[in-house]
């Protein structure tokens, strides 16, 4: 495997032959030779998986973390039509790079020679729906962490679909653990800061347009607590200009991080009581995708009658690989 410092070169995407299944319906020879090299040991428990958008800055993080947790990582990925047909390097290995055109065909295939598959999912908000779809259709179970779309379409999908699925829009399982203690709090002490005001800040990478569902969450339980406070009156930052002025977040992690503060302050100001979240880079949500990974493989191997988990399910079971 190569190294973090993999030069450019490593990562330029190659052009298929006009021949290969890739680009047309002629054949799937090529595919499957290639697939032939990257045979799966089962007696050793390993998990296969496809990392869709592995050319992504998010995808290649997790292919390097699956791989040091010993998940079989496919080399094969679903990505957008401008870049299928192209073989990508990504730390040293080829990776078959598929857009939305046939994906099916080459799925039904890879199920074939991977039939224990677990697909993760970091691409697009525009392509949750279609992509839950793909997957629900084909019996395959999943893990999304990716954002937006229509998360009650999503929802129902998957439902009725009963195919295995953790879906969360957070990732990391500490930032989950945080918010719960707000849950907590609302539950046991309702209305605990009645007549309070509330000032929320969010800060995320600009490609992350909407407000996320941790902040949404958040504001529930503070309304919960007796704080009037609307998604609207959020301060939503998403200026890279902006952000690395913020000293929080700094320059270098204006691409990925991700910060929500909250301020309460009683009447009159005398008292304040602030909870803050500050996640910089990508680790965190690696570590939490490589941990759903192991716990929705064990949910599927114990045919759970649970089928859709979230993180909350990983952190309730305490399972840590």
């Amino acid at each position: 495997m190569a190294s973090p410092e993999e030069s450019a070169s490593d990562s330029t995407p190659q052009t298929l032959p006009t021949d290969n299944p890739l680009l047309t319906d002629i054949s799937m020879k090529q595919f499957r030779s290639f697939l032939g090299y990257y045979p799966l040991d089962s007696s050793n428990g390993c998990i296969p998986i496809m990392v869709n958008a592995c050319t992504g800055k998010m995808g290649k993080a997790i292919i390097e973390e699956a791989e040091s947790s010993g998940l079989f990582v496919v080399p094969v990925s679903f990505c957008s039509e401008r870049k299928s047909g192209k073989i990508h390097k990504v730390r040293g290995q080829k990776f078959f790079v598929q857009g939305p055109a046939n994906r099916e065909r080459f799925l039904q295939y890879l199920l074939s020679v991977y039939p224990d598959l677990i697909v993760v999912d970091f691409t697009v908000s525009s392509a949750v729906n279609a992509n839950a779809e793909l997957y629900c259709k084909h019996g395959v179970p999943f893990v999304m962490g990716t954002t937006g779309g229509d998360r009650n379409l999503l929802a129902n999908t998957i439902q009725d679909s009963q195919v295995y699925a953790l879906v969360s829009p957070q990732m990391a399982k500490q930032a989950v653990a945080f918010i719960g203690i707000l849950d907590i709090m609302a539950d046991r002490f309702p209305m605990l800061f009645s007549g309070y005001s509330l000032k929320a800040v969010e800060s995320l990478d600009q490609s992350r347009a909407e407000i996320s569902e941790t902040a949404k969450t958040a504001i529930s339980f503070f309304n919960k607590l007796g704080v009037p406070f609307n998604i609207a009156q959020i301060e939503s930052i998403r200026d890279p200009t902006r952000q690395p002025e913020m000293v929080i977040i700094g320059q270098d992690h204006v691409d990925c991080h991700e910060l929500h503060a909250y301020n309460l302050a009683s009447p009159g100001e005398t008292a304040r009581f602030e909870f803050r979240i500050c996640i910089r880079g990508r680790s965190i949500y690696v570590d939490g995708t490589v941990e759903a990974v192991f716990f929705l493989a064990r949910k599927v191997g114990g045919r759970d009658d649970k089928r859709v988990y979230d993180m909350h399910d990983v952190l309730k079971e305490g399972y840590v690989q």
